[in-house]
C-alpha cells in the first residue's frame, strides 16, 4: 500500500507514547445537574494530552467518535502546540499557520497523527469513527487514515450537503458539499444501523385483496436477461397462460413460483387476468434502509441551520465563534448509524457542543441512554487571555440546551490537570490516590480498571487482572511518601490476605530481599523511575 510522506512524520509518529499521563480534576462548580449525569463529561483543556488522560478509565470503551478538526484552509487561525522535542518542530509552536504557510499541511498532519493514535487505542473493538472534513485536507486525511486504521478498515466517503442554495460569488462552481469520512476500528464486527422506515416509505404499501398478513407491494417476477430453466408458462387462477417475454426468464424456478402461488404470494390482479407480480409485505421487509452515501441537507441539516440553533440558545450575546457549526439532525444521523442506546460516544474537537447536545436529543426521542464525552480547548491567546471556548461557549451550550429542551441529563466538568511523571511527582506536585490507582492498573495491564469501587486507600489495594493483584503504597503527600516503603510487615499482610495470587506492589521503595519477594510471588514497582514498566502477566 502507498503510503503517505510529510514533513515531520518520523518524528511524530509514535508521539502519543512519549505524551505523559495527566490527571482529569474535576471542577465542581461548574458541573451541572451532575446527579443526572449519565456518564456525561466536559474536559477542558488540549484534546491531546486529554485523550492520552481517557485511556486508563476508556480504552476500548469508546462506541463511536465523532470529529470535526481545523480544516486547514489558512483562514482559522489554528496554532500548532505540540511541544515534541525536536529543534524543527520547536520552530513551529505558537505560530499561526496561515494560507501562505508551504508547511501547513504537514503541521496539520502532524497535529492530526497522534490525536488519531490515540482515538483508535479509545474505540472499542466494533467501534467507528467519523470525521467532518473539506478538500483542503480531505485526500490527506483519507492516507493517514488507511496507516492507522487500515485500509481495510474504510467504509465510506459521505457527502454531506452543507448549504442549501448555490453561491453565486463563487469563483468557479459553489462549493455546496463538505465530507464525512467513516472508518471502523475492526470492520469484521462492526453493525451499522439501518435508518428507521418513513412513513413515505411505506405509502407504496396496501392491502387490495384484504391478505390476513397485510400490506403489501408488488414486484417484477422476471429477470432481463434469458436463461433455459427460467422459460416455462404460468397458469393463472382463471386458466389464462403467462408466458415471459422473449429475452427474458423468470426469476423463480419452476416449482419454486408454483408453491408461491398456492401461498397467495402472486398477485393476477384484481380479476386474476393480470400479468403475474411477486407480492412483497411490509411485515417481511427489512424494518429499515440502508443509509446513502449522500446526505442532502433537507434531511441532516445545513450550516445555516446550525448557527440558528447556537443562536436560539446564545440569542446575541455572543459573536459565533465557528465558521462551520454543524447542525444537531446531521449528528443525529451519525448516532443512529453509529451507535446504539446504551454506548459512549466521544468528540475530542467539541466547538461549540453540537455532539453533546444531539446525544441527549435522540436520547430524548428514543428513550436511550447514550453517554457523551467532550473535549475543548479554552483558545486563549495574547490578545484575550481570559478567553474559554470551553467553558463560556462548549459548555453554557449544553447547560442552556438542558433548560431549553427539558432534557433529562447533566454533565460533569473536568480540566486538564498535571502530568503523572517522575519530573512531576519529584517536584512535589502529585495526583489524588484514586487518579493514582486508575493509573496504575492501567499501566500494569494496559485495561482500564473494570470497577473503581475496588480502590481502597486504607488497603492501598487498587484491583485484580486474572490471578495478579495489584496494590498501590501512596499518599497524596510527598514527606509521608518518601517514608513508605514496602516492608516485611506490609509484604506478609498481602500474602496472608491473597494466597496463591501474584502480587504486584506499586511504592517508593522496598526493603524486602529478592529471594523473599520470589519465594512469596510479589513483584515490586518503584514510584516514580520504573513506574512505566508494564508487568508481563
Amino acid at each position: 500500500m502507498p503510503t503517505l510522506q510529510f514533513k515531520g512524520k518520523n518524528i511524530i509518529w509514535n508521539h502519543h507514547l512519549s505524551v505523559p499521563y495527566h490527571t482529569l480534576d474535576e471542577a465542581p462548580k461548574l458541573h451541572y445537574h451532575p446527579e443526572t449525569t449519565a456518564g456525561n463529561l466536559i474536559i477542558e483543556g488540549d484534546n491531546l494530552l486529554a485523550l492520552k488522560a481517557l485511556l486508563p478509565q476508556y480504552t476500548g470503551k469508546i462506541k463511536c467518535i465523532y470529529i470535526d478538526p481545523p480544516y486547514n484552509t489558512g483562514n482559522e487561525n489554528w496554532v500548532y502546540n505540540d511541544n515534541v522535542n525536536n529543534p524543527m518542530i520547536k520552530e513551529w509552536l505558537g505560530k499561526e499557520v496561515g494560507k501562505d504557510d508551504l508547511t501547513r499541511h504537514d503541521k496539520w498532519l502532524c497535529m492530526m497523527t497522534p490525536r488519531l493514535k490515540l482515538m483508535r487505542d479509545l474505540l472499542i473493538d466494533d467501534g467507528v469513527i467519523f470525521i467532518s472534513i473539506d478538500d483542503n485536507e480531505q485526500h490527506n486525511l483519507r492516507q493517514v487514515m488507511d496507516q492507522i486504521f487500515g485500509e481495510d478498515n474504510f467504509i465510506a466517503n459521505i457527502i454531506w450537503q452543507k448549504i442549501h442554495s448555490t453561491k453565486n460569488d463563487a469563483k468557479y462552481l459553489s462549493d455546496n458539499h463538505e465530507y464525512i469520512l467513516l472508518y471502523a476500528k475492526n470492520i469484521e464486527n462492526i453493525t451499522i444501523n439501518l435508518l428507521e422506515r418513513t412513513s413515505k416509505m411505506n405509502e407504496r404499501y396496501s392491502n387490495p385483496d384484504n391478505d390476513p398478513r397485510g400490506d403489501w407491494s408488488s414486484g417484477d417476477l422476471v429477470a432481463s436477461e434469458e436463461r433455459k430453466e427460467g422459460y416455462y408458462e404460468v397458469t393463472g387462477p382463471t386458466g389464462k397462460i403467462f408466458n415471459v417475454p422473449q429475452g427474458k426468464h423468470w426469476v423463480y424456478s419452476q416449482e419454486n413460483l408454483k408453491q408461491m402461488i398456492i401461498e397467495n404470494r402472486i398477485w393476477f390482479g384484481k380479476d386474476g387476468t393480470a400479468f403475474p407480480r411477486l407480492k412483497r409485505f411490509l411485515s417481511e421487509v427489512q424494518q429499515g434502509k440502508k443509509s446513502d452515501t449522500i446526505w442532502i441537507n433537507t434531511e441532516v441539516g445545513h450550516n445555516q441551520e446550525a448557527t440558528r440553533e447556537i443562536r436560539s440558545i446564545f440569542s446575541d450575546e455572543i459573536e459565533l465563534a465557528f465558521d462551520t457549526p454543524k447542525p444537531v439532525r446531521l449528528i443525529n444521523r451519525i448516532l443512529q448509524l453509529g451507535t446504539d442506546k446504551e454506548d459512549t460516544i466521544l468528540d475530542a474537537f467539541a466547538g461549540s457542543g453540537t455532539t453533546m447536545h444531539a446525544v441527549m436529543d435522540l436520547n430524548k426521542e428514543d428513550g436511550g441512554d447514550r453517554k457523551c464525552i467532550l473535549i475543548q480547548a479554552v483558545e486563549a491567546t495574547t490578545d484575550d487571555p481570559k478567553k474559554n471556548i470551553c467553558k463560556d461557549i462548549t459548555r453554557e451550550r449544553i447547560k442552556r440546551a438542558i433548560d431549553k429542551y427539558n432534557y433529562k441529563s447533566g454533565f460533569r466538568y473536568f480540566k486538564v490537570g498535571i502530568p503523572i511523571d517522575a519530573e512531576t511527582i519529584l517536584s512535589g506536585q502529585l495526583p489524588t490516590y484514586k487518579q493514582f490507582a486508575e493509573y496504575v492498573y492501567y499501566l500494569c495491564t494496559g485495561n482500564s480498571l473494570p470497577d473503581k469501587k475496588t480502590i481502597d486507600e486504607k488497603s492501598y489495594y487498587v484491583g485484580s487482572c486474572n490471578r495478579n493483584v495489584i496494590y498501590l503504597l501512596y499518599k497524596q503527600n510527598f514527606d509521608t511518601l518518601t517514608k513508605m516503603p514496602l516492608n516485611f510487615d506490609m509484604a506478609e499482610q498481602l500474602i496472608k490476605a491473597n494466597p496463591g495470587k501474584r502480587i504486584i506492589v506499586y511504592a517508593p521503595a522496598c526493603f524486602l530481599d529478592d529471594d523473599y519477594m520470589k519465594d512469596n510471588n510479589i513483584d515490586f514497582v518503584g514510584i516514580p523511575y520504573n513506574l512505566f514498566s508494564r508487568i508481563s502477566s
